[in-house]
């Protein structure tokens, strides 16, 4: 099996994530390509050394650009605040390393721009990061709509939501400010999640009108004082796309302050002939609509059936671990030209797309009108 280097610049929670998933690669039974973690870049000395865990790593360092000159790196996984993304991005693409970015793929439109002419000049291979579709429920929901059995489908609703910020008491952190995470705030924290599937579906919204929301204005700051927070925390977009040559209203929801909600993912189609509904709620369950004189929701149990075969029990569970092994695994193989028939990564285009979105969100909310889109 070829071996990939493999080099994380930012090593807080998602970096020990992609780290842990690399640590189980051998439960993947259909893959040719095996990801090795050799080095780690973090300014911060306690977030390097928890990856001394880790044989294959063998370059821990507090200067990023030290892990670029490594021959043995191969592969570049970014996750640092979006104020970083584009000079940490394009430095990755001209040291002539493929990269994994995170989403939002930039600070702003321009910064997702700037990166994406980096990528074409550079012609290196680059993916960004969005993991829920690879859970077997929304990959039910992919195969539902390539067999096109909805009739006109007269709505779609796509989005994520968590309620970790409805706790006053939770100190700030960069995504609390517009300096570092951007004036589109919970659309760049959350945003490629919701919009990953419609853009991947080909349903780009044509019009939007948005409804942004803040949260508290001030949160504790960590050091026994105040820090004012400028971010949105919520937002919801209702978009009018071209569906199967229709238009049908594409509502995309990014909540940070959802009551109820610890983490939740979701996509729901429906038709004058049928729907689909999912959920990580409930993530075993896949709700199938059926239309004629009666009509009916069926609800599907689901077991491992993920895009990429596994030692796991058919019967069992998969979590949010086996699905970011599973995005890994996708970008992995289409870097080979082996992917298949099998779902792939958000491109450097569904990117780019998405902070279109977020840019005419903005302008909606500032003029409180709909603003057109040319996608």
């Amino acid at each position: 099996m070829k071996s990939v280097g493999i080099g994380i610049i930012g090593g807080g929670l998602m970096g020990r994530e992609m780290a842990s998933a690399f640590g189980r690669w051998c439960a993947l039974t259909d893959v040719e390509v095996k990801p090795e973690l050799v080095a780690v870049a973090d300014v911060v000395e306690d977030v390097r050394n928890w990856f001394q865990r880790i044989p294959s790593c063998t370059q821990l360092t507090g200067d990023y650009k030290e892990l670029l000159a490594n021959p043995a790196v191969d592969v570049v996984y970014v996750a640092v605040p979006h104020n970083l993304h584009e000079r940490i991005y394009i430095d990755v693409l001209e040291a002539g390393k493929d990269l994994f970015a995170e989403k939002p793929f930039g600070f702003d439109l321009s910064a997702a721009k700037n990166i994406a002419a980096a990528v074409k000049k550079t012609g290196r291979y680059t993916r960004c990061s969005s993991e829920f579709p690879f859970f077997p429920g929304a990959q039910r929901v992919v195969q539902a709509v390539k067999a096109a059995k909805f009739g006109r489908v007269l709505e779609v609703v796509s989005g994520f939501h968590h309620s970790s910020d409805l706790d006053a008491t939770k100190p700030a952190n960069w995504k609390r400010f517009s300096r570092t995470c951007g004036e589109i705030g919970v659309l760049g924290d959350l945003g490629m999640h919701a919009c990953h599937l419609p853009l991947r579906f080909g349903w780009k919204p044509k019009s939007l009108f948005a409804q942004l929301q803040k949260g508290y204005p001030q949160r504790p700051d960590g050091k026994g004082g105040m820090a004012d927070c400028d971010t949105w925390d919520n937002a919801v977009l209702h978009t009018w796309a071209d569906i199967g040559g229709q238009e049908a209203p594409l509502r995309l929801e990014m909540k940070r302050l959802a009551p109820g909600e610890t983490n939740t993912w979701f996509i729901e189609v429906l038709g004058t002939e049928g729907g689909v509904r999912y959920s990580t709620k409930h993530p075993k369950t896949l709700w199938v609509f059926e239309g004629g004189k009666e009509q009916y929701w069926k609800q599907t149990d689901l077991g491992f059936g993920t895009p990429f075969k596994a030692v796991t029990g058919g019967i069992f569970e998969p979590g949010f671990p086996d699905v970011i092994q599973q995005m890994w695994a996708a970008f992995l193989m289409e870097r080979e030209g082996k992917l298949g028939d099998r779902f792939g990564c958000a491109t450097v285009e569904e990117a780019v797309a998405s902070q279109e979105i977020f840019a005419a969100a903005l302008e909606s909310q500032k003029t409180g009108t709909a603003v057109k889109l040319s996608l």
